[in-house]
C-alpha cells in the first residue's frame, strides 16, 4: 500500500477520535452572567400632547384630558379659549415613557415611545410637544419633543372599509428624549460592590468568587447563590477593578430543566438532564365515527312511509410498527433525545412522553411549563 493511503487512513482516524472526543466546557466572562450593583436603567414616564394629526386624534366630547390639556397649554401661550366651543380632531393625549441609562450625563439624547390616551386612531404625522419625564421620586431627568413615527399604515375607504398594518396608536421618537438630570449615582468611590447572577446557583456563585479571588486574594466573597461581593485591592479604585475581573472566565452551572411550551409545542432541555431506567412506548389511536343517511322505500300499497334511517360506521385504528424502548439508568440528554426520535414522536406528543416519565420519577429535572 501506499504512504498516500495510510495518510488518509491517519486523517481520517484523528478525525474520528476528535468527533468523539466531549465537547469543551463552555465558559463565559463574568461580565455576560452578572449584573452590577447600580448599573442599571432608570424608567421614565410622562403626560403630554400630540398636535398635527390628520383628523384621527381624540374626540373632546370623549377625552375630557386632552380638553383640559389643550386650553391649559393655549393659555400658557397667552390664548384664552376657556368658554371656546373646541372641536378639533388633531390633538390627543398621549403617554410618554423611556429608559435613562446608566451614568448619562446632561445633554445626551435617548428614544422615547409614545402611546394614546385616548379614542384617537392614529399618530400618524403627529408632533410630540415639550413633555417632561419624571422617575420613581418625581423628579423630572428629562424631557422629549419630536415628530412621531409610527412604523404602520392605515387606510380607509367612504363605505367604512380599512385596512390597518401594524400600530397606528403607539410610535416612538428617535433621539427625542434629552438628560436634564444626572441620577447621582457614584461608584469610583465605592469601597465594596456587588454582583448579581442572572441565573443564581451555588456553584457558579463559588466559582466567579474563585476565579476573582485568583486573580486577586481576599477580594471576593460568594454570600448567597445570587449575590458576590468584592472589594478592589488597596491602591485600586472600583472602575479599574471591575475593568480587571469582568473579563475573566467561569463555567457557569445550574440545575437539570425542562422547559415546555404546550402552545407552540417547543421543548428545550439542558444537557444536564438524566434519565433512571426507564421503557416507553408510544402509539396513536384512532377512532373515526361516520354517518351516511338511506332513504327506506316501502312497497307498492303496502300503506307504509318513506323514512330516512341513518347509517352508521365505526373504525378504530391503531398506529403499528411502533416499539418498546428501554433507557438505562444515567441516559444523557443525547440517548432520551435519540430514543424518541427512534419512536417517531412529534414535539406534542413528547411533551406528554416527558410529562409522564416525570410523573414515573425517572426525569431527573425539574419540568417547567411556560
Amino acid at each position: 500500500m501506499s504512504r498516500s493511503f495510510f495518510r488518509t487512513v491517519l486523517a481520517v482516524a484523528v478525525t474520528a477520535c476528535a468527533l468523539v472526543s466531549g465537547p469543551a466546557f463552555a465558559k463565559s466572562r463574568i461580565k455576560d452572567i452578572v449584573s452590577f450593583e447600580g448599573v442599571r436603567d432608570n424608567q421614565l414616564i410622562g403626560y403630554g400632547i400630540v398636535v398635527g394629526l390628520n383628523g384621527s386624534g381624540d374626540s373632546l366630547r370623549n377625552a375630557p384630558m386632552t380638553k383640559q390639556s389643550l386650553e391649559a397649554m393655549l393659555e400658557r401661550q397667552g390664548v384664552n379659549v376657556r368658554d371656546a366651543n373646541l372641536n378639533t380632531k388633531n390633538v390627543a393625549s398621549v403617554m410618554v415613557t423611556a429608559n435613562l441609562p446608566a451614568f448619562s450625563a446632561p445633554g445626551a439624547r435617548i428614544d422615547v415611545t409614545v402611546s394614546t390616551l385616548g379614542d384617537a386612531k392614529s399618530l400618524l404625522g403627529g408632533s410630540l410637544l415639550v413633555t417632561s419625564l419624571q422617575g420613581a421620586d418625581g423628579q423630572t431627568y428629562a424631557v422629549a419633543q419630536g415628530s412621531v413615527q409610527t412604523g404602520s399604515v392605515s387606510a380607509g375607504g367612504a363605505s367604512g372599509s380599512s385596512v390597518t398594518k401594524g400600530v397606528p396608536t403607539a410610535g416612538r421618537i428617535a433621539a427625542g428624549g434629552i438628560i436634564e438630570k444626572e441620577t447621582g449615582f457614584q461608584m469610583v468611590n465605592m469601597g465594596e460592590l456587588r454582583m448579581t447572577l442572572r441565573n443564581p446557583d451555588f456553584t457558579t456563585s463559588r466559582r466567579i468568587a474563585d476565579a476573582i479571588n485568583g486573580r486577586f486574594a481576599h477580594s471576593a466573597q460568594a454570600q448567597n447563590p445570587t449575590i458576590v461581593a468584592v472589594r478592589p485591592p488597596a491602591g485600586m479604585d472600583m472602575i479599574s477593578f471591575i475593568t480587571a475581573i469582568e473579563n475573566l472566565e467561569v463555567e457557569p452551572d445550574g440545575p437539570a430543566k425542562v422547559i415546555i411550551d404546550e402552545v407552540a409545542g417547543v421543548i428545550v432541555m439542558g444537557d444536564d438532564v438524566r434519565i433512571s431506567q426507564v421503557a416507553i412506548a408510544q402509539g396513536n389511536l384512532t377512532i373515526s365515527v361516520q354517518e351516511s343517511p338511506a332513504v327506506s322505500q316501502p312497497a307498492p300499497f303496502s300503506q307504509g312511509q318513506t323514512r330516512v334511517i341513518p347509517q352508521t360506521a365505526v373504525n378504530i385504528e391503531e398506529e403499528k410498527g411502533k416499539q418498546l424502548i428501554t433507557l438505562s439508568a444515567g441516559a444523557s440528554l443525547k440517548s432520551l433525545v435519540g430514543g424518541l426520535n427512534a419512536l417517531g414522536v412529534t414535539p406534542r406528543d413528547m411533551i406528554s412522553i416527558l410529562q409522564a416519565v416525570k410523573a414515573a420519577g425517572a426525569l431527573q429535572a425539574d419540568i417547567e411549563v411556560m
